[in-house]
This record gives structure tokens, C-alpha cells and sequence, in this order.
């Protein structure tokens, strides 16, 4: 087994980095995760209606 010594990061490549890593967290920030929360919290909302619709609303029974 041999041992590689790699060399130290060059600075335009520690800033290409670093706006990558930015990038993608915006992206993550403001535009995954927001559309992941909608896409849970409308699934959910039509997951109650749907069964109310089958098993009718929340309440006492009927007489």
C-alpha cells in the first residue's frame, strides 16, 4: 500500500468551493425544502378530507 500526499487546496479552488457549497444551500433553503413542506402538508390535508369524505366529519354521533 503506498501512501498519496496530496497537495494543499490553491485558493481558487477553496472559493469555487465554497460558492458551490453556497449554491447548493440556497437551493436547499429556498427552494427544496419549502416545496418538500408543501408537497407533505397538502398530502396530509387531502389524506383528512379524503377520509372524511368516506367516514363522514369528526363530531358526536348521529341519533
Amino acid at each position: 500500500m503506498t501512501d498519496v500526499v496530496s497537495d494543499p487546496p490553491s485558493p481558487t479552488n477553496l472559493r469555487s468551493r465554497r460558492r458551490n457549497e453556497l449554491l447548493a444551500f440556497f437551493a436547499l433553503a429556498f427552494g427544496v425544502w419549502p416545496s418538500v413542506a408543501i408537497g407533505v402538508v397538502g398530502s396530509y390535508g387531502f389524506l383528512v378530507w379524503f377520509y372524511q369524505m368516506i367516514f363522514g366529519p369528526p363530531g358526536p354521533p348521529m341519533h
